[in-house]
């Protein structure tokens, strides 16, 4: 069997959230920064079969996707697979979930269907995903910091604007605080709709002029304190919604917590639960897991350097 396996993303926030249904023609909406990590991860494996069978973690997410891949292809080069999802965490976590697993099961039948080994915008396109967001589309494919440029009219996905592998002692602490997932469907569709008109420039300066040369230079405190202020910042549009910058109080209070502790790359992942705390090496981060890991369930991830596909030896 052919097996993918992919990372997990962590998303920032959005540059500009759309006010209106029609935004002016020259203007890109949406964009972001995000992070990619190993852990928990996605692992899709396929074959081909005689009839189609699909097994494992959200089995049926995953016949979804390949349905619509198999659509995607002329008539005559569709065939049947066994699919199996190995691994893979649960949905509306703030892991980008859809997206990595959309693809992953898209990469997966392109390879062993001998279909290419196409780049992920076109399995996206393929698959329906990159809407909104593509830093899980390009960090499919390249791993690591993600800054991507947000989406003009006509164009189906967004842009990558900037790629940073970023140093390979860091680590990434993630906090999973018990609260009910609210923010997807319906609700999401309600947060976006009630979502005020947020501070695009002065994100995407913060992206272009704090984020990203401190990243290229490695410099961990200058990161984590313009992270910090993105996020913070990102959340205001949705303050409404949530209540706050956060997903809930309890989001809030760990992350000023763990600020307090002299940690400064933490925020929360696009909607929460999920609060992310990027740290210097295993050695933080261990202290990080023995000093909140016995009351919230936590864990730690590598930095992640993009999918890899296993073939059959």
């Amino acid at each position: 069997m052919i097996r993918v396996v992919a990372p997990s993303r962590l998303h920032f926030g959005l540059f500009h959230v759309p006010s209106g249904d029609h935004p002016p023609a020259e203007q890109r909406i949406f964009g972001g920064v995000g992070l990619m990590i190993d852990q928990p991860g996605v692992v899709v494996a396929a074959r081909v079969a005689a009839s189609s069978q699909f097994e494992g973690v959200l089995a049926s997410r995953a016949q979804h996707f390949a349905t619509r891949f198999l659509v995607s292809l002329p008539e005559c080069r569709r065939r049947a697979f066994q699919v199996l999802v190995e691994r893979c965490p649960r949905e509306h976590i703030g892991l980008g979930v859809g997206t990595q697993l959309a693809l992953a099961v898209a990469k997966a039948l392109a390879v062993a269907g001998e279909e290419g080994d196409g780049p992920a915008v076109t399995l996206a396109e393929r698959v329906g995903r990159g809407e909104r967001s593509a830093v899980g589309v390009h960090g499919f494919d390249a791993g690591g910091l993600i800054i991507e440029a947000g989406k003009q009219p006509g164009e189906t996905i967004s842009p990558l604007l900037a790629h940073v592998n970023l140093p390979t002692a860091w680590r990434v602490v993630l906090f999973i605080p018990p609260v009910a997932g609210r923010w997807y469907g319906v609700s999401e569709q309600r947060a976006f709709a009630a979502a005020t008109d947020g501070q695009a420039e002065i994100l995407r300066t913060i992206a272009e002029q704090g984020i990203l040369p401190a990243a290229r230079r490695g410099d961990l405190p200058a990161f984590g304190e313009a992270v910090y202020e993105f996020n913070r910042k990102a959340g205001e549009p949705f303050a409404v919604a949530q209540g706050g910058v956060y997903a809930s109080r309890d989001v809030a209070e760990l992350i000023a917590a763990i600020r307090r502790c002299g940690i400064h790359a933490v925020g929360q992942s696009s909607w929460g639960p999920t609060v992310f705390a990027v740290v210097e090496d295993s050695a933080s981060a261990q202290g990080l897991i023995a000093r909140w890991g016995q009351r919230i369930p936590a864990f730690v991830a590598r930095i992640a350097t993009g999918h890899r596909v296993e073939k059959p030896s």
